[in-house]
């Protein structure tokens, strides 16, 4: 669904080897024994740890167009080796770099065409093949994470701006496409809808962008939106897993559980790797659970908690969802309640508490693949929540691995 993009280079080194200690000699009054030969070393891989590449295969062109050329026919190592060849050929055109970057990239040689992508745009700042290639490789093609997704989102809303002024409504398309996944993967729902919509203002028929503003509506709760967006995409083969998937979600929120295990079981059928057969744990396992974790934790931890209730519950309500504006995310997997400690706490109703935890048992169970990943994640959902208790933001409870 999320294609790569365009080309990349191979790296050399002189081989070498290993002094070896010579044997101590036996005590002879004219001779010394001679130090054993020193085994054979294996062959010295080159680069990070891959063969050197083959001679360039020009076929009568250039070697950037044949590189061009390898890339689009498939033959990702062919079109390495040519971007490699012009890159040494041309060490300041950023074309090339670019050439040699999309290629790693293909391969799955992220570290280097981390590298390839920087010294591309270290040439051409403003360069929009650069901007693309780095945005893809960080949005897309790299796993997922903050920094990653951050990194993505600066080099798409810098190519969608550049793309505009210049009137190219090619990239236009492909950045607002990245910058709405970007956004999406870093929780800001709101921007990726606007971006998404951009895009499909001006290309009704852009499935990844119809796939974007699915995901943003459903991430802020605007379910019935989400659900005919979602039902749209189940003819896609690339999209149809996931679109059931989160409409089992849409319809699980309603009540409608088995229409919602229905979906979920096609999802697993459609896309084993990403759906595998979920971790089951009943309320009361997963109350013991809890209150395992709670009694784990720290005594500071424990003082803190005092007079504040923790509860598991099944899926966050409505309005819980919609305190914050823009809403919080369907999928959160626990909550804190009112003001943090040492700020004024007034309860909303008599004998109501005004500070609460709750954590949501089925999208925690969603977010596991073990019992013991379940454990682990419990405790560190309350810890996450206790942090919000004692004032920590959620940027702050990320860079401490607490997300």
């Amino acid at each position: 669904m999320r294609a790569p993009l365009l080309a990349l280079a191979a790296l050399a080194l002189a081989a070498g080897c290993k002094k070896t200690e010579p044997a101590v000699a036996a005590p002879a009054p004219a001779a010394v024994a001679a130090p054993p030969s020193p085994a054979p070393l294996p062959p010295r891989e080159h680069g990070h740890g891959h063969a050197p590449l083959s001679l360039c295969e020009t076929r009568d062109e250039s070697p950037l167009e044949a590189a061009r050329a390898w890339y689009d026919e498939g033959e990702y190592e062919k079109a390495l080796s040519c971007a490699a060849r012009a890159s040494a050929l041309a060490p300041s055109r950023a074309e090339a770099h670019a050439e040699r970057a999309t290629a790693l990239t293909a391969l799955g040689r992220y570290e280097e065409a981390k590298l390839a992508w920087a010294r591309t745009l270290a040439l051409d700042p403003d360069g929009l093949e650069g901007l693309a290639g780095a945005a893809h490789l960080y949005t897309v093609a790299l796993p997922g994470g903050r920094e990653h997704d951050e990194l993505g989102m600066l080099y798409a809303e810098r190519g969608l701006h550049l793309a505009a002024s210049q009137g190219d409504a090619e990239r236009v398309q492909r950045f607002g496409v990245l910058s709405a996944m970007a956004a999406n993967d870093l929780g800001l729902a709101s921007q990726a809808l606007s971006y998404a919509e951009g895009v499909l203002s001006a290309a009704p028929a852009d499935p990844e962008a119809a796939w974007e503003r699915a995901l943003a509506l459903f991430e802020l709760c605007r379910f019935g939106e989400a659900k005919a967006a979602f039902e749209a995409r189940l003819g896609d083969p690339e999209q149809a897993a996931h679109a059931h998937q989160h409409l089992g979600q849409v319809l699980e929120r309603k009540g409608r559980q088995a229409e919602a295990e229905a979906h979920f079981a096609t999802a697993r059928k459609l896309h084993p790797q990403d759906f595998p057969p979920p971790v089951v744990a009943s309320p009361e396992r997963f109350q013991a659970l809890l209150d395992g974790a709670l009694a784990g934790l720290p005594e500071d931890m424990k003082r803190d908690l005092q007079g504040v209730p923790v509860t598991a519950e099944d899926l966050p309500s409505d309005a819980d969802l919609l305190v914050n504006d823009p809403p919080l995310s369907p999928t959160i997997l626990g909550i804190f309640r009112g003001p943090p400690l040492g700020e004024p706490c007034v309860p909303e109703s008599p004998g109501m508490p005004c500070r609460s935890i709750s954590l949501y048992r089925l999208n925690l169970l969603r977010a596991v693949g073990t019992q013991e990943e379940l454990a682990e994640q419990v405790r560190t959902t309350l810890v996450h929540e206790l942090g919000h208790l004692r004032g920590e933001d959620d940027s702050e409870l990320a860079a401490r691995g607490l997300e």
